[in-house]
C-alpha cells in the first residue's frame, strides 16, 4: 500500500512540473521578441472608375494622396495593369495614378463611329482626367503609346510636370525602324489592302511576342499579361479601334520638332529606362533624348518592348532615386 502510494506520489509531481515548464517555455516564447511580430504595412492600390465626358475612365490608384504625384500611361496592347506591380513597390512614398484610356482595359470602349480614336483625342481625355482628379503637379511615366499621349500634355502644361520618366517611348525619327514599314504603308494609304497586314498584330501570338521578344529569360513573363491584354484586343469592335489608332499613330512624328523644343526649353527632369533589345522602340529612339536634355539620367536595360515585366525592380529602384533627388 506505502509503494503505490509513492509511485501515486511520483506521477503526480512528474505531471505538476511538467505542465509548469510547459506554461515557462510558452510564457517565454510569448515574451521573446522574435515572436512579437508586427504585420508589415502594404500598398493599398484601388479600382476606381470616373466618368469623363460621358465616358467611364477607369484607373488604378495607390500611395498618399499629400505625397508626389507619378501618372502613369501606358501602352498598346495593355491598359494600367502593367503598372500594377510598380504601383505596390513605389506607393509607400509616392501617390501613383494609372488611367486606362478609351478602348482599352476596363475603361468604356465605344465604337469607331461614336468615338474618334486619335491621339489627340485620347491626351484630350486624359487632360480632362488629369483637370477632374485635381492634379496640379505630376511626374509623367510615358511608354509606348503613352509618350505621344504624354508629351501632348505636357506642351499644353509645361508648368503642373516635374519630370519625365520615359521608357520605351518616341520623340524622335530614329526609333521608328523597319517594324514601322507596314504602318507608313497605312498612313500613306488608309485602305483595306494595307490594313490587312496589320490585323496580325491583333493575333494572341504576336500579343505574346511583345511581352518576351528581348528578354533575358521568357520564362519569368507572367503569361497572364498577354491573356488578360488579348481578352480585351479580342473584344467585337476593337481591332477596328487599334486600326484607327494606328492610323493616327501616322499625326506623331510631326510633333516631333515641338516636343524637343519642349525639352529643350522647359529641360524637365528626365529619367530614361529603356529595354534595348525592344524591337518595335529601339535604343535608337531613346539616344536623341540626351541631344536636347541636359538634365537626365539615362538607363538602357538588357530586356525588350515591356521592361518592367523583367525588370521592374532595376526601374522601381531607379524611379526612387530620381524622384528623392527632385526633392533635394
Amino acid at each position: 500500500m506505502l509503494n503505490k502510494t509513492r509511485n501515486f506520489l511520483k506521477a503526480t509531481t512528474a505531471i505538476l512540473l511538467s505542465g509548469a515548464i510547459m506554461a515557462g517555455a510558452m510564457t517565454a516564447s510569448a515574451q521573446t521578441p522574435e515572436n512579437d511580430v508586427t504585420p508589415l504595412a502594404t500598398v493599398q492600390t484601388l479600382h476606381k472608375t470616373i466618368e469623363i465626358d460621358g465616358l467611364n475612365i477607369f484607373y488604378r490608384e495607390a500611395g498618399p494622396k499629400d505625397a508626389p504625384v507619378i501618372l502613369l500611361l501606358h501602352g498598346f496592347p495593355t491598359s494600367s495593369q502593367m503598372f500594377a506591380q510598380l504601383m505596390e513597390d513605389l506607393g509607400d512614398e509616392y501617390h501613383l495614378i494609372a488611367p486606362d484610356y478609351p478602348g482599352f482595359g476596363n475603361s468604356s470602349m465605344p465604337t469607331v463611329d461614336e468615338f474618334d480614336y486619335t491621339f489627340d483625342n485620347l491626351a484630350t481625355v486624359v487632360d480632362k482626367f488629369i483637370a477632374a482628379m485635381g492634379l496640379d503637379r505630376y511626374a509623367l511615366y510615358v511608354m509606348d503609346y503613352g509618350a505621344p499621349v504624354g508629351f501632348r500634355i505636357a506642351t499644353r502644361h509645361p508648368e503642373k510636370v516635374t519630370a519625365l520618366i520615359v521608357q520605351n517611348g518616341n520623340a524622335y525619327v530614329e526609333g521608328l525602324r523597319e517594324f514601322w514599314d507596314p504602318i507608313r504603308a497605312y498612313w500613306a494609304e488608309r485602305s483595306d489592302e494595307n490594313a490587312e497586314p496589320l490585323r496580325g498584330f491583333f493575333k494572341v501570338g504576336v500579343t505574346e511576342w511583345q511581352y518576351t521578344h528581348g528578354t533575358r529569360n521568357a520564362e519569368v513573363i507572367d503569361p497572364d499579361n498577354w491573356i488578360t491584354d488579348q481578352y480585351f484586343l479580342d473584344r467585337p469592335g476593337n481591332n477596328e479601334i487599334q486600326l484607327a489608332l494606328f492610323y493616327s499613330y501616322g499625326s506623331n512624328p510631326p510633333l516631333y520638332p515641338e516636343w524637343q523644343e519642349y525639352f529643350r526649353t522647359y529641360q524637365p527632369p528626365t529619367l530614361v529606362v529603356w529595354g534595348k533589345n525592344d524591337y518595335i522602340f529601339p535604343a535608337d529612339g531613346a539616344h536623341p533624348y540626351k541631344r536636347d536634355l541636359t538634365n537626365i539620367e539615362f538607363h538602357l536595360l538588357d530586356t525588350g518592348h515591356f521592361a518592367l515585366e523583367e525588370d521592374g525592380d532595376v526601374i522601381a529602384s531607379e524611379i526612387r532615386d530620381f524622384m528623392a533627388r527632385l526633392e533635394q
